[in-house]
């Protein structure tokens, strides 16, 4: 086992663009490291580049610069291997529609190279809920089902590696919930290292223990999850008062807005400003509080703050 899962070093991809037209620089000497054993967020915007990062990782697309190493594996110099390390649940719904599940993944476990006697087909369909559905055609099967299929299929060669590509988008709370189940239990019983992309940044404040962020080519944040989200030092104290405030107050240091239902939302930095000095401020104006709630920045804050200025 490798310290790092992947190690990504001045990775650069240029497209060309129709005759005339300029070239894309999808990524700009993107440098990153994904820990062994860790469930990994890369986030972005639409168009920051992680489809392609994710894309060049699963040898699906070609470098223009830069080096690549999956599970100790140089892609240029053992390119068999490390694509063997690695496995890919991708956004897109791409099954044949006349394989059986069952037989969707007998093919994929052949075309890595699995041994027969090493297949475990059933075991991975039933992980997957999918055992009742092993002899229906790929096209009979709902999205969700489909969706299954793909994260069972990205587990027949047993990668150290698993990437999961916006893997929840579209689906239902049951499925959702079965698939981060499934994940959990792979990272925590089999240490297998998950990458996830996906726009649900609460899901990724839930899942991930590190969370890298990608805006237009280029690395603009790598860090634990607590520590970005301690990077943001706003709170916000939440004041729904006795009787409805007509003028909201101002204060020094503090950010007063209104919200639903006559609530006060007063925002403040917590290095400058205590919950006291707030409350402090509420009395001076002589509002009287009738409940009371603190809010914390979310993944939320943190990636609109990093990706706003880009």
């Amino acid at each position: 086992m490798t310290q790092n899962a992947i190690e990504i070093r001045g990775l650069t991809k240029t497209y060309r663009a129709g005759k005339g037209a300029p070239e894309k620089l999808a990524l700009k000497g993107l440098d990153l490291d994904v820990p062994a054993g860790s469930i990994f967020g890369l986030l972005g915007p639409n168009g920051a580049g992680k489809s392609t990062t994710i894309n060049i990782m699963a040898g699906l697309v070609t470098k223009t610069a830069g080096s690549v190493r999956i599970w100790g594996f140089d892609q240029d110099e053992n390119p068999r291997q490390a694509r063997a390390a690695i496995g890919v649940m991708p956004q897109e719904l791409n099954l044949d529609p006349f394989f059986t599940p069952r037989g969707a993944l007998e093919v994929q476990a052949g075309l890595y190279g699995v041994p027969k006697s090493q297949r475990r087909s059933d075991e991975i369909l039933e992980m997957v809920g999918l055992t009742d559905k092993a002899e229906a055609y790929a096209r009979t099967l709902s999205g969700g089902m489909r969706r299954r299929l793909l994260l069972g299929k990205a587990l027949v060669h047993h990668p150290q590696i698993l990437v999961l590509d916006e893997p929840t988008a579209g689906v239902d709370i049951e499925l959702r919930q079965m698939l981060w189940s499934n994940i959990r239990k792979l990272n925590k019983e089999r240490g297998t290292t998950i990458i996830l992309t996906t726009h649900y940044l609460e899901e990724a404040e839930e899942m991930c223990d590190q969370i890298a962020i990608i805006d237009q080519g280029s690395l603009v944040a790598c860090d634990s999850t607590q520590n970005l989200l301690g990077a943001i030092d706003a709170k916000t104290l939440v004041i729904d008062p006795m009787s409805p405030v007509e003028e909201l107050p101002e204060f020094p240091g503090l950010n007063v807005a209104r919200r639903d239902g006559g609530a006060v939302a007063f925002t403040y930095q917590a290095n400058d400003t205590t919950a006291e000095d707030v409350l402090a401020a509420v009395r001076a104006a002589e509002i009287r509080i009738r409940d009371v709630k603190t809010e914390q920045a979310d993944l939320e804050d943190v990636f609109l703050k990093l990706t706003s200025s880009h």
